[in-house]
């Protein structure tokens, strides 16, 4: 048999949690057992445990833990003081939950483009978009790697706008020497397939404001400062006790985590990178991703999502479509080709598989199969 047989007949997934759990397991279920003897399901200790560490993961001063990313980032916007109408801008490549945080907040989305060195927030774009209805820009450090923060945060000083970042799949990155969190505060979600993922929905908001922890906190928690005692409506938004057991076992393994999928990242980019028909994922100078995503893009995504499919090898796409074009917010008005960008990312991003634990084989045999589909035409 062939050493190229060999890489063929290797499955991939596209993500293995298993093995990112098979370590965890003994530990996880001795913390559950002692949750069962405790019944403290709701406000937990592991959950001012967790809020703790991940407060000081981020550097930032205050965490509040969240039932969701999509919760952090819509309740951080009602406790910064959004009120209906306001604008706030949004990449328009995005996940959709972005709009949604910005919508279900009164807001309105105003989405732009997006720049082809980082796949994230265009500053001039931004820049242009800005009029006197604008209260937030809310950047989405997406796949992994940090928007320009620093060129946003000049955009924000100069027309006096609040930043909110949404940071769900930036755990751990790194651009200009800053994780994220220079504006406002930043929104995690710790959704399952997340760098540091919870086993269920989770999120979490980190902040250096202790006026906007605190009403978060009141709004995760029906609006109450003390039980019963209610100062504006809220909502049910916690996170679990359960879940903040979780993340607690994993955050100290997510530098970690994070360096294996560098290493998966590094192997991609060198060995692909001479395959005319794809393109590699840009990486923005003084950045350090922690890939959540590994994305490519070719004009045949879809035939070769299919070849790889037929060599037991998984891919994503993420996303294709563009929040504006979808049903849900066509009432905005942006029709097609309104953001080019964001546009032909929807088209021909593929994602690959990258997770911890990705063995060498699997790597190869992802590296093999793009190979292959190229030379075959």
């Amino acid at each position: 048999m062939t050493e190229s047989t060999l890489e063929r007949a290797v499955a991939v997934p596209f993500l293995d949690l298993g093995a990112i759990h098979a370590d965890l397991k003994s530990g996880l279920l001795d913390d559950f057992a002692q949750l069962i003897d405790s019944s403290a399901f709701v406000n937990g200790p592991a959950v001012a445990e967790f809020e703790e560490a991940f407060a000081e993961y981020c550097s930032g001063v205050h965490c509040v833990g969240l039932a969701s990313g999509l919760d952090a980032l819509r309740l951080a916007l009602i406790a910064a003081g959004i009120e209906r109408g306001d604008h706030v801008i949004v990449p328009a490549n995005t996940f959709i939950a972005t709009f949604e945080a910005v919508t279900q907040a009164g807001g309105i989305p105003v989405p732009v483009d997006v720049t082809e060195s980082d796949y994230n927030l265009d500053p001039d774009a931004v820049a242009a978009a800005i009029d006197e209805r604008t209260r937030f820009i809310v950047p989405v450090h997406l796949y992994g790697q940090l928007a320009d923060m620093t060129a946003l945060e000049e955009v924000a000083r100069r027309h006096d706008i609040a930043i909110i970042e949404d940071a769900a799949q930036a755990h751990g990155a790194r651009r200009d020497g800053r994780g994220p969190g220079a504006g406002l505060a930043a929104a995690y979600s710790f959704y399952p397939g997340k760098n540091l993922g919870a086993m269920g929905d989770a999120g979490a908001l980190v902040t250096d404001s202790a006026d906007l922890a605190r009403t978060v906190r009141a709004l995760r928690e029906h609006g109450q400062v003390a039980k019963y005692h209610h100062e504006r409506e809220g909502w049910t938004a916690r996170l679990d006790t359960l879940q903040a057991s979780v993340l607690l076992r994993k955050l100290p393994l997510l530098d970690g985590w994070n360096d294996e999928r560098r290493a998966v990242a590094e192997r991609y980019t060198t060995a692909l990178a001479d395959v005319a028909e794809l393109r590699t994922p840009p990486v923005a100078p003084d950045s350090d991703p922690v890939w959540h995503l590994y994305v490519v893009r070719t004009s045949r995504r879809t035939e070769l999502a299919d070849f790889l499919r037929g060599r037991a090898i998984a891919t994503g796409v993420h996303y294709p479509d563009p929040p504006h074009l979808t049903d849900a917010y066509a009432y905005l008005g942006y029709p097609a080709g309104s953001f080019p960008v964001s546009e032909a990312l929807a088209n021909e991003v593929l994602s690959l598989p990258i997770f911890p634990g990705m063995q060498d084989a699997q790597v190869a045999a992802v590296v093999e199969g793009i190979g292959a589909f190229f030379r075959l035409g």
